[in-house]
């Protein structure tokens, strides 16, 4: 099963769709963000992104939609090649399904005794069992800070290498054993799940891709089209605040000779938007889910 999607309603009407407009979801998953915006059209269409081979198997049946089986990071080359250069609105649902966590040979739980894999694509040539067993230890130690943004990463980089030079660390719960007694009391899962976030980062380059999306959204968008991002970790959100803001990742905005700010949006939503309460009942994802909105001049 599926993640159910996340600011469902908010996100769709974040869009405010056209019926006879092309749309994007770049995160096409279980398809319940696609559904919804495909309700909305008529004459339109929607062109999806999946680069996992079981989103695949979600795909609706509908002379309306268009399922590419790869990364969002190709997305222009392929809406060109799908005679839809410039589109109408464009979706991101970003981070890992509750589908892809709940299957344990993936990797991607601390909950589930799996092989250390984490890939999205399983044709990449990078897996988290590399990253651990191969990185050297500084190495190892800079993306535990910078993507799990671990306080005492050069510690468990230093407690992971101490374990491998016995064994290799092929597992989950074997990459757990190695970290165990660092581990703050009371604090342990959110640790963990710290470490596995940095790891699944690195391998699937979820950062550099995320940049490399948010630029291609401004020639890939009508004036006028919206951009909807929905982030769950303050790396990605910081970079889909700053690029909304002012079209580069520092958040600096430039200015022209006449002191006029040279932007590619327009922010539409002025503050963070995040789920209800009782979405987060409903559905603990939502938690940490949060969502921006923008507008292509």
């Amino acid at each position: 099963m599926y993640h159910t999607p996340v600011l469902l309603h908010e996100s769709v009407s974040g869009l405010s769709i056209h019926p006879q407009g092309i749309y994007v979801d770049v995160t096409f998953g279980g398809g319940g963000h696609a559904k919804a915006i495909l309700n909305e059209l008529d004459g339109g269409r929607l062109i999806a992104f999946d680069q996992d081979d079981d989103a695949a198997i979600n795909a609706p049946d509908d002379p309306r939609f268009t399922f590419i089986p790869q990364n969002f990071r190709y997305m222009r080359n392929f809406l060109m090649l799908h005679n839809a250069g410039q589109v109408d609105g464009i979706l991101a649902d970003l981070g890992v399904s509750s589908y892809q966590i709940d299957k344990a040979e993936k990797g991607f739980s601390t909950r589930f005794d799996g092989k250390l894999d984490m890939r999205m694509d399983q044709n990449n040539p990078l897996d988290a069992r590399t990253v651990v067993n191969d990185y050297e230890q500084e190495e190892l130690k800079g993306i535990l800070a910078k993507y799990g943004e671990i306080q005492f990463a050069g510690r468990m980089a230093a407690a992971i290498c101490n374990y491998r030079s016995n064994k290799q660390i092929t597992s989950t719960f074997q990459l757990k054993e190695a970290v165990e007694r660092l581990l703050p009391r009371g604090k342990e899962n959110k640790v963990m799940a710290q470490l596995f976030q940095a790891l699944r980062i690195e391998v699937n380059q979820e950062i550099e891709v995320l940049k490399a999306f948010l630029v291609q959204t401004v020639n890939c968008l009508k004036p006028g089209g919206r951009l909807v991002v929905i982030s769950y970790h303050s790396l990605e959100d910081r970079q889909v605040k700053n690029f909304m803001k002012a079209g580069n990742f520092e958040g600096e905005i430039e200015k022209d000779f006449y002191g006029n700010p040279i932007t590619p949006f327009k922010v539409i939503s002025r503050k963070v938007i995040v789920a209800s309460e009782s979405e987060i009942e409903q559905n603990s994802r939502a938690r940490s889910a949060r969502m921006r909105i923008a507008e292509k001049k």
